[in-house]
């Protein structure tokens, strides 16, 4: 029986040493591929097929180690050196990855964003066309990549904190598809010359605060492109420079952990009991991957050589991590040399086969546009009147491009139809002005789709519910409004939450959330510190996680510090994913006229071409504001809801559908009918306007009011022209500075709707001074346009 049992004990041995060896050997492949994959993708930067490159070279034994602890349910937030990730978590394929450095329109080819993104940009889809979340437990994530430095930490802390929220909230313990008990982790990586970004340690105070389950991971090459580390970090070492932050018995803040690079075993060791403690505890965890090198240099503009030594750069030949890892896997006998030149030569293949692939996936298609144009163009040097050898000049130099692109193959078909524009109703010319426009619409739906959401997802398919008042409807003061509204919508839908500055005890500044947090709990309604731009990354981050966060910004003025995330990551999200990616934040704040420099502000020119890609709503009352939530909240669409600050002591009636009306996006309201003119207007100017226009009406001047609800989908119907038609005068007002806000609304009406055909008198907007808002009751009336301002404007037009 001893002999026996010894016998067993000595095959499951070696059992688990051969399957330890086989996992090893893996991640030595997949080292090796993704080495492959970077040596020649960045030779067909070099040699034009690419436009540009960036790899992950020397930093894919410190990858593959990470991955193996990614977890179905997990969430990588990172940056674009992470394509060995991608490749080890099956994120992403190799001949994906060059499908996009070929910048491949077909989602089929390139899913991450449809050729629109450049190399190692990966995304993972999160919502259904259906509007129904995918599960997202089976699948391993990615939040949609993106370029800035470190701009990927803010949402990598939201990502974290969902997991506490679906841990924490009872309510959310049967979303099963959506977490497992809030046991997921986000993986955030970034180069250590990244984390001199303020975006970076933000990020790091707020994780130490929130204690929630995000793992850091430092890819530390010893420069920011060209600058070396001690130029960029004090003390020389990120992890020594945050040793204050190290989490300690009985307090707050995160593990640190220190690893080479090139030690695969030490990382494999020190990752597994890391991972597994933040899994389970919620701590967060800096791990400082120290001594990475970076071969081919930052990228394919430049090379390493001009700014590191001949000492740096052989240290760097010796420590690769690839080399270091071969050199370990023999010296503790885990297979022959044989089998790892086996290994390497099958890299070499794989990456070469994937390229290829990649590339006639890529090139077919185009090349059979340039012989169907052939087809088309050919027979038009037989036409009377035709210049045939600027035609066949066309053909040719087309035929001659070995790497014909889209663009080359529509300017060729347009400089033949623009020199014989007077021949378009010959069959011939006619048969390629329909092709060319049949195909250039069809590449714009490649290039210019998906910056909104479509289809069920999208705000234009919520039915809209109009507000009901019963004949005796309590007359409340706009914050009570809201704090009805928010306590219902607390109770009856699980996925809000409300967050923000001063929002939990007190019930934010203005008192909307009071005494909700007491009746909720500090899970749903939850007090932050002051840093608004990690408060955006929460929000980002349990928007793509199927959460409904309300993120408040305290005042509009402050919307700045937030403003990189809204517009690098949220607005441009469904466009740069090709729709399959939505990020469903809701950003709550309140501005337009009050007092002083900073708490009057009404930056909409800015807002609205920084956010291109969000709802921008601008209520001009706290009913309408609810009306919008609720339409918001039924879309998987992001918006910034801009309340205004001096109106919630205003009366306004209750209606009895608080929680179900709604408030259609891109649809003006005409608040007053008349003849003469229209004053086109939202937001707390809606009321300096109706002031004046019961001045003007004394002095027999009929005003249409039109309050355009919107910013961010305009006036989808053109409903305004339709209303200038009748008047044939129109102004434009609001708050912002001279060319902002007006100039973008007198932009939609008299170009995009084609208004000016209908002006008697020239145009008008009225603006606030080019300069901030002065303190005081006097520096609000010279600073912005009064009602006076208004009742001169008007009559001056009337006089024309």
């Amino acid at each position: 029986m001893i002999e026996n049992k010894a016998l067993s004990m000595n095959i499951e041995s070696r059992l688990s040493f051969e399957e330890f060896r086989k996992e090893v050997l893996n991640d030595y492949r997949l080292a090796c591929e993704s080495r492959e994959v970077s040596l020649l993708a960045r030779r067909e930067v070099l040699t034009g097929k690419a436009k540009f490159g960036i790899f992950g070279d020397g930093k894919e034994v410190a990858q593959v180690a990470m991955s193996k602890y990614f977890k179905p349910g997990d969430f990588r937030s990172g940056y674009y050196r992470d394509q060995t990730v991608a490749f080890a978590t099956g994120i992403a394929t190799p001949e994906q990855f060059f499908s996009q450095l070929y910048a491949d329109p077909d989602q089929q080819h390139e899913p991450f964003s449809g050729g629109r993104q450049m190399n190692s940009h990966f995304a993972t889809p999160n919502l259904g066309n259906d509007g129904n979340w995918l599960n997202l437990m089976e699948m391993k994530n990615s939040a949609a990549d993106m370029a800035p430095t470190a701009g990927q930490m803010p949402r990598a802390l939201g990502l974290a904190y969902a997991s506490k929220m679906f841990r924490e909230a009872e309510s959310l313990h049967d979303l099963k598809h959506l977490s497992d008990n809030g046991n997921e982790i986000c993986f955030a990586t970034i180069g250590d010359a990244s984390t001199s970004e303020g975006h970076f340690w933000e990020t790091m105070n707020a994780a130490g605060v929130l204690q929630v389950p995000l793992a850091v991971f430092v890819w530390d090459d010893g420069y920011g492109i060209s600058v070396p580390r001690k130029y960029q970090t004090t003390k020389n070492s990120i992890s020594v420079a945050l040793e204050g932050f190290r989490k300690a018995d009985g307090t707050n803040g995160f593990d640190i952990y220190n690893v080479k690079g090139w030690d695969y075993a030490g990382m494999c060791e020190v990752f597994e009991a890391a991972i597994r403690k933040i899994r389970e505890t919620h701590i967060p965890a800096l791990f400082h991957v120290e001594e990475i090198t970076q071969p081919q240099g930052h990228s394919t503009s430049g090379s390493h050589e001009r700014y590191k030594s001949k000492e740096r750069l052989s240290w760097e030949k010796e420590f690769d991590c690839n080399l270091k890892m071969r050199s370990w896997i023999l010296e503790n006998a885990l297979c022959d040399e044989e089998t790892l030149v086996q290994i390497e030569a099958n890299a070499k293949t794989t990456a070469q086969d994937a390229r290829k692939a990649a590339w006639e996936k890529y090139i077919t298609p185009i090349k059979q546009e340039v012989q169907r144009f052939v087809s088309l163009a050919t027979p038009l040097t037989a036409v009377a009147g035709v210049n045939a050898e600027l035609v066949a000049q066309q053909i040719r130099e087309l035929q001659a491009n070995r790497e014909p692109q889209r663009r080359d193959i529509l300017k060729a078909a347009v400089t033949i139809l623009i020199r014989h524009r007077q021949l378009k109703t010959d069959p011939a010319v006619q048969a390629l002005q329909q092709y060319y426009d049949q195909y250039l619409q069809g590449e714009k739906e490649n290039y210019n789709s998906y910056l909104h959401a479509t289809g069920a997802n999208s705000v234009h398919a919520i039915p809209v519910v109009p507000a009901e008042y019963n004949d005796d409807a309590t007359t409340l003061n706009g914050y009570e409004v809201l704090n009805k509204y928010f306590d219902q919508l607390i109770t009856n839908n699980p996925k809000v939450f409300a967050f923000g500055e001063d929002v939990g005890k007190i019930g934010d500044v203005n008192q909307a959330f009071a005494g909700l947090q007491q009746k909720h709990g500090p899970v749903r309604i939850t007090d932050t510190g002051i840093r608004e731009l990690t408060i955006m990354g929460q929000g980002i981050g349990m928007a793509l996680r199927g959460l409904r966060p309300i993120a408040e910004i305290q005042y509009l003025d402050y919307l700045l510090y937030g403003l990189q995330p809204l517009s690098d990551d949220v607005a441009s999200l469904q466009y740069r994913t090709k729709g399959a990616q939505h990020c469903p934040i809701i950003v709550r704040t309140r501005g337009h006229r009050l007092e002083g420099i900073w708490h009057s502000g009404s930056p909409m020119g800015m807002i609205i071409h920084s956010l291109r890609g969000m709802n921008i709503c601008v209520p001009r009352n706290m009913v309408q504001a609810a009306g919008m939530y609720n339409t918001l909240l039924q879309a998987n669409e992001p918006a910034l809801v801009i309340e205004s600050l001096n109106g919630y002591r205003l009366k306004e009636k209750l209606p009895s559908n608080l929680e179900t009306f709604t408030v259609p996006m891109g649809v003006p309201e005409v608040l007053k009918e008349g003849s003469d003119v229209t004053l086109v207007t939202y937001g707390s100017m809606t009321r300096i306007v109706e002031e004046a226009i019961g001045t003007l009406e004394e002095l027999g001047v009929s005003c249409e009011l039109i309050d355009v609800q919107t910013l961010l989908p305009f006036d989808i119907h053109h409903s305004i022209v339709q209303s200038l038609k009748k008047t044939n005068r129109i102004a434009f007002i609001d708050e912002d500075v001279p060319g902002g806000g007006t100039a973008y609304m007198f932009q939609q009406v008299m170009e995009q709707q084609g208004g000016y055909r209908w002006l008697d008198v020239a145009p008008r907007t009225l603006t606030a001074q080019a300069h901030r808002p002065a303190y005081g009751s006097d520096g609000d009336y010279f600073s912005k346009p009064n009602t006076e301002d208004v009742v001169k404007m008007v009559m001056e037009m009337m006089e024309e």
